[in-house]
Protein backbone atom coordinates (compact mmCIF):
# COMPACT_ATOMS: atom_id res chain seq x y z
CA UNK A 1 0.00 0.00 0.00
CA UNK A 2 1.85 2.94 -1.16
CA UNK A 3 1.55 6.33 0.67
CA UNK A 4 0.44 9.81 -0.82
CA UNK A 5 3.77 11.05 0.50
CA UNK A 6 5.66 9.13 -1.95
CA UNK A 7 4.22 10.06 -4.76
CA UNK A 8 6.39 12.43 -6.34
CA UNK A 9 5.68 15.93 -8.01
CA UNK A 10 1.58 16.99 -6.91
CA UNK A 11 2.44 20.74 -8.46
CA UNK A 12 -1.22 20.87 -9.93
CA UNK A 13 -2.33 17.26 -9.75
CA UNK A 14 -6.08 17.19 -9.49
CA UNK A 15 -6.56 15.09 -6.18
CA UNK A 16 -10.01 13.11 -5.85
CA UNK A 17 -9.83 12.90 -1.76
CA UNK A 18 -11.83 10.35 0.00
CA UNK A 19 -12.39 11.67 3.55
CA UNK A 20 -15.24 10.76 6.44
CA UNK A 21 -16.46 13.59 7.42
CA UNK A 22 -19.70 12.39 8.81
CA UNK A 23 -20.08 14.82 11.54
CA UNK A 24 -23.39 15.00 14.20
CA UNK A 25 -25.53 17.52 12.81
CA UNK A 26 -27.95 19.28 14.89
CA UNK A 27 -30.52 21.94 12.95
CA UNK A 28 -27.26 22.45 10.83
CA UNK A 29 -24.79 22.78 13.13
CA UNK A 30 -21.62 20.62 13.88
CA UNK A 31 -21.96 19.38 17.26
CA UNK A 32 -18.99 17.26 17.45
CA UNK A 33 -15.70 18.41 14.73
CA UNK A 34 -13.32 15.91 16.03
CA UNK A 35 -13.08 13.79 12.66
CA UNK A 36 -12.81 17.25 10.61
CA UNK A 37 -10.13 18.12 12.70
CA UNK A 38 -8.53 14.93 11.73
CA UNK A 39 -8.35 15.66 8.64
CA UNK A 40 -6.56 18.44 8.75
CA UNK A 41 -3.32 17.41 7.86
CA UNK A 42 -3.62 15.67 4.27
CA UNK A 43 -5.43 19.18 3.50
CA UNK A 44 -2.70 20.73 4.55
CA UNK A 45 0.32 18.60 3.05
CA UNK A 46 -2.10 18.76 -0.64
CA UNK A 47 -2.29 22.33 -0.22
CA UNK A 48 1.64 22.87 0.60
CA UNK A 49 2.19 20.91 -2.80
CA UNK A 50 0.09 23.20 -4.51
CA UNK A 51 -2.55 19.94 -5.52
CA UNK A 52 -5.67 21.14 -6.26
CA UNK A 53 -8.21 18.77 -3.98
CA UNK A 54 -11.24 16.91 -4.34
CA UNK A 55 -13.41 15.79 -1.46
CA UNK A 56 -15.43 13.28 -1.29
CA UNK A 57 -17.72 12.48 2.05
CA UNK A 58 -20.87 11.66 2.90
CA UNK A 59 -22.91 12.85 6.14
CA UNK A 60 -25.95 10.58 7.46
CA UNK A 61 -27.61 7.85 5.33
CA UNK A 62 -29.77 9.83 2.75
CA UNK A 63 -30.25 6.06 0.95
CA UNK A 64 -29.32 7.56 -2.87
CA UNK A 65 -31.60 10.10 -2.82
CA UNK A 66 -30.96 14.56 -2.57
CA UNK A 67 -31.90 15.64 1.32
CA UNK A 68 -31.16 19.23 1.69
CA UNK A 69 -30.75 18.45 5.80
CA UNK A 70 -27.23 15.87 4.53
CA UNK A 71 -25.66 18.56 2.59
CA UNK A 72 -22.01 18.77 3.12
CA UNK A 73 -22.20 22.79 2.96
CA UNK A 74 -21.65 23.33 7.04
CA UNK A 75 -18.90 20.99 6.92
CA UNK A 76 -17.45 22.98 4.08
CA UNK A 77 -17.77 26.08 5.84
CA UNK A 78 -16.46 24.62 8.78
CA UNK A 79 -13.10 24.01 6.99
CA UNK A 80 -12.95 26.83 5.31
CA UNK A 81 -12.24 28.68 8.71
CA UNK A 82 -10.02 26.24 9.55
CA UNK A 83 -7.76 25.84 6.27
CA UNK A 84 -8.35 29.70 5.35
CA UNK A 85 -9.45 28.76 1.97
CA UNK A 86 -12.33 29.56 0.04
CA UNK A 87 -13.98 26.35 -0.67
CA UNK A 88 -16.91 25.71 -3.28
CA UNK A 89 -19.87 22.97 -2.88
CA UNK A 90 -20.26 21.39 -6.46
CA UNK A 91 -23.81 20.64 -6.49
CA UNK A 92 -24.36 19.34 -10.20
CA UNK A 93 -24.64 16.07 -10.97
CA UNK A 94 -21.45 14.00 -11.39
CA UNK A 95 -22.83 12.51 -14.61
CA UNK A 96 -22.83 15.77 -15.86
CA UNK A 97 -19.43 17.48 -14.42
CA UNK A 98 -16.55 16.91 -16.57
CA UNK A 99 -12.35 17.40 -15.32
CA UNK A 100 -12.26 21.24 -16.58
CA UNK A 101 -15.44 22.58 -14.78
CA UNK A 102 -14.06 21.84 -11.38
CA UNK A 103 -11.51 24.60 -11.35
CA UNK A 104 -12.55 27.55 -13.56
CA UNK A 105 -10.76 29.84 -11.31
CA UNK A 106 -7.44 29.41 -10.78
CA UNK A 107 -7.66 30.32 -7.44
CA UNK A 108 -9.83 27.47 -6.83
CA UNK A 109 -7.69 24.68 -4.40
CA UNK A 110 -10.65 23.08 -3.01
CA UNK A 111 -14.04 21.22 -3.96
CA UNK A 112 -16.26 19.44 -2.39
CA UNK A 113 -18.85 17.10 -4.59
CA UNK A 114 -22.17 17.35 -2.45
CA UNK A 115 -22.71 14.40 -0.17
CA UNK A 116 -21.83 11.12 -2.45
CA UNK A 117 -24.45 8.97 -0.58
CA UNK A 118 -27.07 11.16 -2.50
CA UNK A 119 -26.54 8.62 -5.50
CA UNK A 120 -27.71 5.03 -5.03
CA UNK A 121 -24.25 3.80 -7.12
CA UNK A 122 -21.86 4.73 -4.02
CA UNK A 123 -23.53 1.90 -2.06
CA UNK A 124 -23.66 -0.38 -4.77
CA UNK A 125 -19.93 0.01 -5.49
CA UNK A 126 -21.13 0.86 -9.25
CA UNK A 127 -18.40 0.71 -11.58
CA UNK A 128 -19.59 3.58 -14.39
CA UNK A 129 -19.95 5.61 -11.51
CA UNK A 130 -16.70 5.41 -9.97
CA UNK A 131 -15.19 5.89 -14.18
CA UNK A 132 -17.09 8.80 -13.76
CA UNK A 133 -15.15 9.92 -10.50
CA UNK A 134 -12.20 8.99 -11.53
CA UNK A 135 -12.64 10.94 -14.87
CA UNK A 136 -12.75 14.10 -12.81
CA UNK A 137 -8.95 13.58 -11.18
CA UNK A 138 -5.10 12.65 -11.41
CA UNK A 139 -4.94 10.43 -8.52
CA UNK A 140 -7.34 9.29 -5.50
CA UNK A 141 -6.18 9.00 -1.91
CA UNK A 142 -8.09 7.46 0.50
CA UNK A 143 -8.24 8.93 3.98
CA UNK A 144 -11.33 7.60 5.11
CA UNK A 145 -10.16 4.42 7.64
CA UNK A 146 -13.71 4.91 9.27
CA UNK A 147 -15.28 4.18 6.37
CA UNK A 148 -12.98 1.49 4.60
CA UNK A 149 -14.78 -1.41 5.78
CA UNK A 150 -17.45 -0.60 3.30
CA UNK A 151 -17.57 -1.69 -0.62
CA UNK A 152 -18.43 1.36 -2.23
CA UNK A 153 -17.36 3.08 -4.87
CA UNK A 154 -15.77 5.82 -3.70
CA UNK A 155 -13.43 3.53 -1.77
CA UNK A 156 -13.15 0.44 -3.34
CA UNK A 157 -14.28 0.25 -7.34
CA UNK A 158 -12.05 3.43 -7.74
CA UNK A 159 -8.97 2.35 -7.45
CA UNK A 160 -9.35 0.35 -10.69
CA UNK A 161 -9.52 3.55 -12.60
CA UNK A 162 -6.85 5.61 -11.06
CA UNK A 163 -3.48 5.94 -9.25
CA UNK A 164 -4.49 5.27 -5.52
CA UNK A 165 -2.57 6.22 -2.59
CA UNK A 166 -3.46 5.68 1.16
CA UNK A 167 -3.63 9.29 3.26
CA UNK A 168 -2.10 10.65 5.83
CA UNK A 169 -4.69 9.90 8.40
CA UNK A 170 -5.34 6.35 6.83
CA UNK A 171 -1.83 4.96 7.29
CA UNK A 172 -1.69 6.49 10.90
CA UNK A 173 -4.81 4.67 12.22
CA UNK A 174 -3.29 1.16 10.73
CA UNK A 175 -0.09 2.17 12.64
CA UNK A 176 -1.82 2.78 15.93
CA UNK A 177 -3.73 -0.04 15.41
CA UNK A 178 -1.21 -2.66 14.24
CA UNK A 179 0.55 -1.61 18.19
CA UNK A 180 -2.36 -3.77 19.88
CA UNK A 181 -2.63 -6.09 16.96
CA UNK A 182 0.68 -6.89 15.60
CA UNK A 183 3.60 -5.13 17.26
CA UNK A 184 2.78 -5.49 20.33
CA UNK A 185 4.37 -4.47 23.42
CA UNK A 186 3.58 -6.65 26.70
CA UNK A 187 1.82 -6.57 29.12
CA UNK A 188 -1.34 -5.66 27.72
CA UNK A 189 -4.62 -4.80 28.14
CA UNK A 190 -7.82 -4.41 27.12
CA UNK A 191 -10.83 -2.44 28.22
CA UNK A 192 -14.24 -3.15 26.03
CA UNK A 193 -17.44 -2.17 27.25
CA UNK A 194 -21.16 -2.20 25.44
CA UNK A 195 -24.34 -3.27 26.09
CA UNK A 196 -23.94 -6.57 23.61
CA UNK A 197 -21.77 -9.73 24.32
CA UNK A 198 -22.76 -10.78 20.90
CA UNK A 199 -21.09 -8.01 18.30
CA UNK A 200 -17.78 -8.10 20.51
CA UNK A 201 -17.43 -11.81 20.73
CA UNK A 202 -15.13 -11.84 17.09
CA UNK A 203 -13.22 -9.16 18.45
CA UNK A 204 -12.79 -10.78 21.76
CA UNK A 205 -11.91 -14.34 20.48
CA UNK A 206 -9.51 -12.50 18.11
CA UNK A 207 -7.28 -10.60 21.26
CA UNK A 208 -7.53 -13.23 23.66
CA UNK A 209 -4.28 -15.06 22.24
CA UNK A 210 -2.70 -11.61 22.14
CA UNK A 211 -3.77 -10.08 25.12
CA UNK A 212 -2.81 -10.39 28.78
CA UNK A 213 -6.01 -8.70 30.31
CA UNK A 214 -9.35 -8.48 28.73
CA UNK A 215 -11.24 -6.33 30.88
CA UNK A 216 -15.13 -6.45 30.35
CA UNK A 217 -17.39 -3.44 32.12
CA UNK A 218 -20.69 -1.77 30.58
CA UNK A 219 -23.56 -4.24 29.93
CA UNK A 220 -21.54 -6.73 28.77
CA UNK A 221 -20.24 -7.39 32.34
CA UNK A 222 -23.65 -7.56 33.42
CA UNK A 223 -24.38 -10.56 31.12
CA UNK A 224 -21.16 -12.22 32.54
CA UNK A 225 -22.08 -11.25 36.07
CA UNK A 226 -25.55 -13.28 35.68
CA UNK A 227 -23.48 -16.33 33.94
CA UNK A 228 -21.53 -16.55 36.85
CA UNK A 229 -24.67 -16.76 39.48
CA UNK A 230 -24.95 -13.38 40.41
CA UNK A 231 -28.05 -11.32 41.03
CA UNK A 232 -28.31 -8.68 38.41
CA UNK A 233 -31.33 -6.87 39.12
CA UNK A 234 -33.23 -5.19 36.38
CA UNK A 235 -29.88 -4.49 34.55
CA UNK A 236 -29.34 -4.72 30.96
CA UNK A 237 -28.68 -7.88 29.90
CA UNK A 238 -28.01 -10.07 26.90
CA UNK A 239 -30.35 -13.91 26.49
CA UNK A 240 -28.93 -16.96 25.25
CA UNK A 241 -25.22 -15.73 25.78
CA UNK A 242 -23.93 -18.99 27.75
CA UNK A 243 -22.45 -20.45 25.24
CA UNK A 244 -20.27 -17.66 24.08
CA UNK A 245 -19.27 -16.45 27.58
CA UNK A 246 -18.12 -20.19 27.80
CA UNK A 247 -15.90 -19.91 24.69
CA UNK A 248 -14.41 -16.76 26.15
CA UNK A 249 -12.65 -18.47 29.22
CA UNK A 250 -12.08 -21.69 27.69
CA UNK A 251 -10.10 -19.87 25.17
CA UNK A 252 -8.55 -17.29 27.84
CA UNK A 253 -7.71 -20.37 30.28
CA UNK A 254 -5.41 -21.96 27.17
CA UNK A 255 -4.17 -18.88 25.94
CA UNK A 256 -3.00 -17.61 29.67
CA UNK A 257 -4.88 -14.21 29.58
CA UNK A 258 -7.22 -13.23 32.59
CA UNK A 259 -10.70 -11.94 32.23
CA UNK A 260 -11.60 -9.67 34.71
CA UNK A 261 -15.04 -8.32 34.98
CA UNK A 262 -16.65 -6.43 38.02
CA UNK A 263 -16.30 -7.37 41.72
CA UNK A 264 -18.72 -4.48 43.16
CA UNK A 265 -21.17 -2.31 41.04
CA UNK A 266 -22.88 1.16 41.71
CA UNK A 267 -26.56 0.99 41.68
CA UNK A 268 -29.61 2.67 40.96
CA UNK A 269 -33.41 2.14 40.79
CA UNK A 270 -33.16 4.00 37.18
CA UNK A 271 -31.33 6.32 35.01
CA UNK A 272 -31.45 9.34 36.62
CA UNK A 273 -31.66 8.15 39.66
CA UNK A 274 -28.20 8.40 42.74
CA UNK A 275 -25.54 5.95 43.33
CA UNK A 276 -25.05 3.46 45.35
CA UNK A 277 -22.28 1.30 46.04
CA UNK A 278 -23.10 -2.83 46.53
CA UNK A 279 -21.49 -5.92 46.44
CA UNK A 280 -22.69 -8.31 44.22
CA UNK A 281 -24.26 -10.19 46.71
CA UNK A 282 -26.05 -7.45 48.07
CA UNK A 283 -28.26 -6.51 44.32
CA UNK A 284 -31.83 -6.43 44.72
CA UNK A 285 -34.58 -7.30 42.00
CA UNK A 286 -35.32 -3.51 41.45
CA UNK A 287 -31.65 -2.13 41.20
CA UNK A 288 -29.98 -1.40 37.91
CA UNK A 289 -26.13 -1.93 37.28
CA UNK A 290 -25.01 1.24 36.00
CA UNK A 291 -20.76 1.45 36.90
CA UNK A 292 -18.44 -0.37 38.11
CA UNK A 293 -17.61 -0.07 41.99
CA UNK A 294 -14.26 1.11 43.71
CA UNK A 295 -12.78 -2.14 44.55
CA UNK A 296 -13.16 -2.79 40.26
CA UNK A 297 -11.70 0.56 39.77
CA UNK A 298 -8.80 -0.59 41.90
CA UNK A 299 -8.24 -3.46 40.19
CA UNK A 300 -8.39 -2.06 37.13
CA UNK A 301 -5.81 1.07 37.76
CA UNK A 302 -3.64 -1.76 39.21
CA UNK A 303 -3.29 -3.52 35.86
CA UNK A 304 -3.25 -0.27 33.55
CA UNK A 305 -0.12 0.57 36.18
CA UNK A 306 1.73 -2.62 34.84
CA UNK A 307 0.49 -2.42 31.25
CA UNK A 308 2.43 -1.17 28.60
CA UNK A 309 -0.18 -0.57 25.83
CA UNK A 310 -3.61 -0.50 26.60
CA UNK A 311 -6.84 -0.85 24.05
CA UNK A 312 -10.20 1.56 25.89
CA UNK A 313 -13.53 0.50 23.65
CA UNK A 314 -16.24 1.21 25.59
CA UNK A 315 -17.06 3.25 28.67
CA UNK A 316 -17.91 1.18 32.51
CA UNK A 317 -20.88 2.61 33.19
CA UNK A 318 -23.76 4.83 32.27
CA UNK A 319 -22.03 8.22 32.09
CA UNK A 320 -24.66 10.10 30.61
CA UNK A 321 -25.21 10.51 34.39
CA UNK A 322 -22.76 11.95 36.27
CA UNK A 323 -23.68 9.93 39.56
CA UNK A 324 -22.23 6.59 37.04
CA UNK A 325 -19.24 8.66 35.72
CA UNK A 326 -16.77 7.90 37.81
CA UNK A 327 -15.73 4.43 37.19
CA UNK A 328 -15.26 5.73 32.98
CA UNK A 329 -13.62 9.05 34.51
CA UNK A 330 -11.01 6.56 36.90
CA UNK A 331 -10.07 4.47 34.03
CA UNK A 332 -9.15 7.57 32.08
CA UNK A 333 -7.04 9.31 34.59
CA UNK A 334 -5.31 5.85 35.14
CA UNK A 335 -4.70 5.85 31.60
CA UNK A 336 -3.63 10.07 31.21
CA UNK A 337 -0.81 9.47 34.30
CA UNK A 338 0.94 6.50 32.33
CA UNK A 339 0.64 8.61 29.29
CA UNK A 340 2.42 11.79 30.96
CA UNK A 341 5.73 9.83 31.37
CA UNK A 342 5.21 7.92 28.58
CA UNK A 343 4.80 4.32 29.67
CA UNK A 344 2.21 3.27 28.29
CA UNK A 345 0.51 3.26 24.24
CA UNK A 346 -3.11 3.90 24.49
CA UNK A 347 -5.74 3.93 22.04
CA UNK A 348 -9.03 4.56 22.44
CA UNK A 349 -12.34 4.25 20.16
CA UNK A 350 -15.73 4.15 19.92
CA UNK A 351 -18.27 6.73 19.68
CA UNK A 352 -19.01 6.78 23.30
CA UNK A 353 -15.87 6.49 24.96
CA UNK A 354 -14.76 9.51 22.91
CA UNK A 355 -17.82 11.38 24.12
CA UNK A 356 -16.45 10.58 27.31
CA UNK A 357 -13.02 11.89 27.05
CA UNK A 358 -14.22 14.97 25.43
CA UNK A 359 -16.53 15.47 28.51
CA UNK A 360 -13.07 15.70 31.01
CA UNK A 361 -11.11 17.70 27.75
CA UNK A 362 -8.72 15.00 27.72
CA UNK A 363 -8.77 13.91 23.90
CA UNK A 364 -5.35 14.91 23.38
CA UNK A 365 -3.76 12.98 26.48
CA UNK A 366 -3.92 9.36 24.21
CA UNK A 367 -1.50 8.44 22.06
CA UNK A 368 -4.00 7.58 19.54
CA UNK A 369 -8.28 7.97 19.57
CA UNK A 370 -9.80 6.42 16.51
CA UNK A 371 -12.89 8.10 15.02
CA UNK A 372 -13.71 4.75 13.06
CA UNK A 373 -16.85 2.52 14.46
CA UNK A 374 -17.57 -0.29 12.67
CA UNK A 375 -13.93 -0.29 10.54
CA UNK A 376 -12.28 -0.12 14.05
CA UNK A 377 -14.26 -3.37 15.70
CA UNK A 378 -13.46 -4.78 12.18
CA UNK A 379 -9.94 -4.36 12.03
CA UNK A 380 -9.63 -5.66 15.67
CA UNK A 381 -11.81 -8.70 15.12
CA UNK A 382 -9.16 -9.56 12.11
CA UNK A 383 -11.06 -9.03 9.19
CA UNK A 384 -9.74 -7.23 5.96
CA UNK A 385 -11.35 -4.15 5.31
CA UNK A 386 -12.58 -3.40 1.50
CA UNK A 387 -11.16 -0.12 1.28
CA UNK A 388 -7.77 -0.83 2.64
CA UNK A 389 -7.75 -4.00 0.60
CA UNK A 390 -8.47 -2.28 -3.05
CA UNK A 391 -5.58 0.13 -2.03
CA UNK A 392 -2.84 -3.00 -2.52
Amino acid sequence: MENIRDYGDLNQKKVLLRLDLNVPLKDGVITDQTRIDKILPIIKFLISNNSKIIIISHVGRPKGKKNKDLSLKPICENLEKKVQKKIRVIYEDIFKLKKEDLFKDPNDRIVFLENIRFYEEEENNDASFAKRLAQLADLFVNDAFSCSHRSHASLCKITEFLPSFAGLQLETEINALKKVTTEIKKPITCIIGGSKISTKIGIIKNLIPKFNNIIIVGGMANTILGYKGNQIGKSIREENCEQIIDEIFKISKSHFCKIIYPEDVLVGKHMNDSSQIKELNKIKNDDLILDIGPKTIDKIQKIIEISETVLWNGPAGYFENPNFANGSYEIAKAIIKKNKDKSIFSVVGGGDTIALINQISAIDNFNFVSTAGGAFLEYLEGKELPGIKALK
